[in-house]
């Protein structure tokens, strides 16, 4: 087995790798770092979890001269302000007996204290494409210094829109750089951007989208609704030996603040939720709790869990089944991690069953059914996206024998009838309601001095 020792390291990342404990570098930092090191363009796919980071750290920290030069010369772009800060975080660690100046931006965040930032000068660059383009177009941050582009998680970056952005991040670099791009999934519009951008890039592949984990344990409930998903929920948390560090994954923001209330219930302590409609210091928080243990269950939806380091995730649950499959390997490639055993829980409703199908024609493997316990109540409460469609237009204040539907509209009543007389009827109107004179009227004070 290959270990960091066989890797030709510098000294200084040689004394980091081994002050974080690690011996045995992972696949894809294995198989990364001589192509990057070679200065050739790289497309690497990767689950989440797999150490993509560091194996495309690993290798140009290892050639990158101390230089004062204010402008960076590697740029490194991810999708969310959490990955932002967790890939500052891990650079900082590996640079820990380097000189290297590291910062990292994101939008949400005054942009004066970016430009103070930058200003200041740094080697490496982290950022959110957004925030990039906003500092770029204020002339403060010049991007014709970079000499390596690294793209992470770029299948979430273009699902959230980012396309046109990230093409004009391009048309403001140099032309002669190192591009390294990971994604989780090979996508059309993945496969568009390596076509028009890349110089004959290396790919690699590390464990391909439908290959479950084999330290995995995947097992699937068939449920009826939303608030019947809550009791088993509640059920199964109650085993708090069992379920001692839970991701909850929801279908959107929505879904996850109800889910939130629900769950808080039950165990108030407990529970904490992120989104991208939160606040950057709560989802940060939110996190921060999670990992240290002062919370056991984290709610969350896709985007914001994606590339998160979430440490020994115990179980991952799917309160809903995803519409794409490659979404539910990420989602269960947050636990069993690092050797550790992980188990992953699957909640399907009826019309969610051909997406669960998707998911195991993807994985060739059957998820194993298990039946509902016979304590959990079956709700037979419905949210409002469950109703159905003629129960959703009635108002919510009615009921369905007070709802009648009747025509749009209705004749208008005698006295909102009147049509427009023209100037005579203002001038009648004027005559009835004219402004009455008072001691304070000047034209008044003056006819009655002429008197």
């Amino acid at each position: 087995m290959t270990t960091f020792h066989d890797i030709d390291l510098s000294n200084p990342l040689r004394n980091s790798i081994e002050d974080l404990g690690f011996e045995n570098p992972t696949p894809v930092q294995e198989k990364a770092f001589p192509v990057i090191r070679s200065g050739k363009d790289m497309v690497g796919i990767a689950q989440t979890g797999t150490g993509k980071t560091f194996a495309y750290m690993l290798p140009i920290l290892r050639d990158l001269k101390f230089s004062k030069q204010q402008h960076p010369r590697v740029l490194v772009l991810v999708p969310t302000r959490e990955l932002v800060v967790q890939v500052v975080d891990e650079i900082e660690k590996l640079a820990k007996y380097m000189t290297l100046r590291t910062i990292g931006v994101y939008g949400g965040v005054n942009l004066n204290r970016h430009k103070q930032a930058v200003m200041e000068g740094a080697d490496v660059i982290v950022a959110t494409p957004g925030r990039l383009y906003d500092l770029a177009l204020s002339r403060v941050l010049k991007l014709k210094s970079i000499q390596k582009l690294v793209i992470d998680e770029v299948d979430v970056m273009l699902d959230l829109g980012f396309r046109f952005q990230l093409l004009n991040i391009f048309d403001l670099l140099p032309p002669r750089r190192q591009n390294i791009m990971f994604s989780a999934t090979m996508t059309q519009d993945v496969e568009a951007l390596i076509d028009d951008f890349f110089i004959a890039p290396k790919k690699i592949a590390i464990a391909v989208s439908g290959t479950p984990l084999d330290n995995i344990q995947q097992v699937a409930y068939d449920v009826p609704n939303f608030y019947t998903k809550v009791n088993l929920l509640n059920e199964l948390l109650f085993d708090k030996s069992e379920y001692s560090k839970v991701l909850v994954f929801a279908p959107n923001k929505r879904n996850a603040d109800r889910l939130f209330e629900c769950i808080k219930e039950e165990f108030p302590s407990q529970t904490c939720v992120i989104h991208s409609n939160k606040t950057q210091n709560y989802r940060l928080r939110s996190i921060e709790q999670f990992n240290k243990g002062e919370k056991r269950v984290l709610i969350a939806t896709d985007v914001i869990a994606r590339g998160l380091d979430l440490e020994e995730v115990t179980h991952v649950i799917n309160f809903n089944t995803p519409h794409f499959p490659e979404n539910y390997m990420h989602r269960i490639g947050r636990t069993g991690r690092a050797e550790h055993e992980g188990k992953t829980i699957l909640f399907t409703t009826e019309k969610e069953q051909e997406a669960k199908q998707r998911i195991e024609e993807l994985m060739k493997y059957e998820i194993p059914k298990l039946e509902i316990p016979e304590q959990v109540e079956i709700s037979k409460q419905l949210t409002e996206e469950e109703r159905p469609k003629e129960e959703r237009e009635i108002s919510k204040n009615r009921t369905s024998q007070e709802y009648v539907p009747g025509p749009a509209f209705h004749e208008k009543s005698e006295k909102n009838s009147k049509v427009n007389l023209g100037g005579s009827y203002r001038r009648e109107i004027a005559k009835k309601y004219k402004k009455p004179k008072t001691r304070g009227d000047k034209n008044y004070n003056r006819r009655n001095k002429k008197k």
